[in-house]
């Protein structure tokens, strides 16, 4: 049956919400902004035919607040809600909320995201497929004893996970017996502290992987689609900086064997609508199960250049009860896409948030160029929520030219009044180890102290010729070429 959605409450924030908001307004759909009292001058409140208060600006009173969020959306009349990502985007019990509100979640089915949101329930799930696992414990630790005795037949390095986590978070990597017991012990307090669920499990760990995954889409009607990978390798504390699509290392075999897996996870769990399936691919280009994202990914827009498709409208007609229409054979790759993410942070401070005010903004523009934020110029940086500022995407025919066109329009993007990823992310990707495509997810770890040390000549540069130009009191101050 088709319902079709005349209004939807979009609970999120920043650049997620106003480019849900922008792809509803195509398509003739009101939308509802819901807004904490600092983000009452946001552009996704403005752009929004209707706002909504709902709190403070901490997140558990505003954002996370599932009863203020639904009793907004029957209050305005809206009968769908997308989450967006983040937030309550893959909290099981807002989804049956939703639902049994009476109103459409935007998403797969509560089951779905309680199935793929514990790991340990999600790798049982994939292994009934034959998915291709690392190799690990099945269930949770009962004990230190047991933590021992599997640590002694896997060998060491080890990876301990919360079975219930995500961001990093609860993850630990044991690199010789004696850190096995403190390293589980921390892995534990930090999973019951993150996410009320104190499960972990061990993995054996791959040394030099890739961070390779998969875009699903599913309808109600017994069809799956993949829409190729994006490589997401460069990383920061486990949380992505550049995405790109497609990924310079996968043969087409490989491509089609990885998107058949990546179908058969969201087969496992009766999937619907978007989701992204998570694999680390070794040094030997063995793929293997990691997790399942139950939502829009933050990095959706560079499959959406590559492949011509909407994501989110198609999430929107999947939920109003639509058919997919296209075939697998159908979907072609178009071209390459990268993504940077602009992040208010002190890179050379180790990506600590950093805040401020904007005190001047502007965005690059041009074909092929598209920038997803939720900032304008003159608004504050708020300390309460992701530091992200936005999302810098390029597309172009071939990798070289995405590349370049990358570093045009990084240089072209003017940020003042607080530091960001802006910088990095033109060093790594006219880094030789990102040009040629042999990097992992070490990238940082590996190019940081390359990374400092070219900040350091270009601030003691800069020091010694405002010092030269103060001296000699000339009016016209011509900056060195730090290309050189």
């Amino acid at each position: 049956m088709i319902r079709p959605i005349k209004k939807v409450l979009v609970a999120n924030r920043g650049e997620i919400a106003a480019r849900i908001m922008r792809t509803c307004r195509r398509l003739g759909i009101e939308t509802v902004a819901v807004y904490s009292e600092a983000d009452r001058n946001s552009p996704h409140v403005l752009l929004a035919d209707q706002a909504i208060c709902i709190g403070p600006p901490p997140s558990r009173d505003s954002y996370l607040a599932m009863d203020k969020i639904i009793a907004a959306a029957k209050n305005c009349g809206a009968d769908a809600i997308h989450p967006g990502y983040g937030f309550l985007s893959e909290n099981d019990q807002f989804a049956l909320a939703v639902e049994e509100a009476g109103i459409i979640f935007i998403g797969p089915s509560p089951e779905s995201i309680r199935m793929m949101g514990n790991k340990l329930a999600a790798k049982k799930a994939a292994k009934d497929f034959n998915i291709p696992m690392v190799p690990g414990t099945e269930t949770a630790l009962s004990d230190m004893k047991e933590a021992i005795a599997v640590a002694s037949g896997l060998g060491y390095p080890l990876l301990i996970k919360a079975a219930a986590g995500g961001g990093g978070k609860g993850m630990r990597i044991v690199n010789q017996a004696d850190e096995l017991e403190p390293q589980v012990e921390r892995a534990m307090s930090e999973a019951l502290a993150s996410f009320g669920d104190g499960s972990v499990f061990i993995e054996k760990y791959v040394t030099s992987p890739r961070h390779i995954e998969i875009q699903v889409m599913a309808d109600k009607h017994g069809h799956c689609l993949h829409f190729f990978e994006r490589e997401c390798s460069i990383q920061r504390r486990h949380q992505k900086i550049i995405e790109e699509a497609p990924s310079s290392i996968l043969t087409p075999e490989k491509r089609n064997r990885m998107g058949q897996d990546a179908i058969m996870v969201a087969r496992s769990c009766n999937y619907t609508g978007a989701g992204t399936v998570e694999f680390l691919m070794d040094e030997n280009n063995h793929h293997y199960f990691l997790e399942m994202n139950t939502r829009l990914q933050v990095e959706h827009p560079v499959t959406e250049m590559i492949t011509g498709f909407d994501l989110v409208e198609m999430q929107i007609r999947i939920a109003e009860g639509h058919p997919l229409t296209q075939l697998q054979e159908d979907l072609k790759i178009n071209g390459h896409a990268l993504e940077l993410r602009v992040y208010a942070e002190d890179t050379v401070g180790g990506f600590i948030p950093a805040t401020g005010t904007l005190t001047r903004y502007r965005i690059p523009q041009g074909e092929g160029i598209r920038v997803d934020d939720g900032y304008r110029e003159g608004m504050d940086i708020p300390i309460h929520y992701d530091p992200m500022i936005a999302k810098l995407i390029v597309h172009a025919p071939s990798r070289i030219e995405a590349i370049e066109k990358m570093k045009l329009a990084i240089k072209a993007y003017e940020i003042e009044g607080v530091e960001t990823t802006l910088e990095f992310g033109e060093f790594a990707i006219a880094h030789p180890a990102f040009k040629s495509g042999q990097f992992d997810t070490r990238f940082v770890e590996n190019y940081m102290p390359e990374f400092l040390l070219r900040e350091e000549k270009i601030n003691h540069t800069l020091a010694r010729f405002a010092a030269w130009h103060f001296e000699n009191q000339k009016s016209v101050l011509v900056l060195p070429d730090m290309e050189k």
